[in-house]
């Protein structure tokens, strides 16, 4: 098997023990034996369980951030993007429960602090993409108004995520139209009347 075709497979398996045990009840050894190689080849691959960790996150994050950035392609408004970010959010979190529960649920800080500062790397790429948004339809409003609403989003989208994964009945849709209602209040202060479809 080609290396890059085994390390996917590994995080795969990784991802699906830490989100069933948890970091520090997932062993190496049976990430090994699902796998069907040794463990020392999984050292050579990634160095010690927190670089597998750290592996897994920083490939969510990739996802996350092709997901989130393709969706906001020909938004005709600040609106109209914000809300396909935002649905493009939701549903990788549904597709991807076992990669978001390893951010979630705080496993990153318990692995170290490669893995603790990987998981902060997810959250600022998001705030860089959703300031890059705001400041593609907002070219007026201060820098400091932006940072502060994509800290918000960001934010706000985490949270939301944990109840909205946990439900059967609530679309990625659905869930986007909640966090809209209340956060496009505060959003529509800073867009032009004219820009704000």
């Amino acid at each position: 098997m080609p290396r890059a075709e085994r390390e996917r497979q590994m995080m795969a398996v990784a991802e699906e023990i830490f989100a069933e045990r948890g970091y520090q009840a997932t062993g190496m050894d049976e990430v090994a034996e699902r796998c069907g190689v040794s463990k020392p080849m999984i050292y050579e691959y990634f160095g010690s369980k927190e670089g597998l960790l750290v592996a897994c996150v920083r490939h969510a994050r990739g996802q996350l951030a092709t997901a989130t950035t393709e969706a906001v392609i020909g938004a005709t408004g600040p609106r109209d993007a914000l809300r396909r970010g935002l649905v493009a959010f939701f549903r990788f979190t549904d597709a991807h429960r076992r990669a978001w529960s390893l951010v979630l649920r705080n496993e990153a800080a318990v692995a170290g602090a490669a893995a603790a500062a990987e998981v902060e790397a997810i959250r600022q790429e998001q705030v860089d993409i959703d300031i890059a948004l705001l400041s593609t339809f907002l070219p007026d409003a201060p820098r400091t108004d932006l940072e502060a609403a994509a800290q918000i989003v960001v934010g706000a989208c985490e949270r939301l995520s944990l109840w909205y994964v946990s439900r059967d009945d609530i679309t990625a849709e659905q869930a986007a139209d909640h966090l809209m209602r209340v956060l496009w209040t505060g959003l529509a202060a800073l867009v032009a009347p004219s820009t704000a479809g």
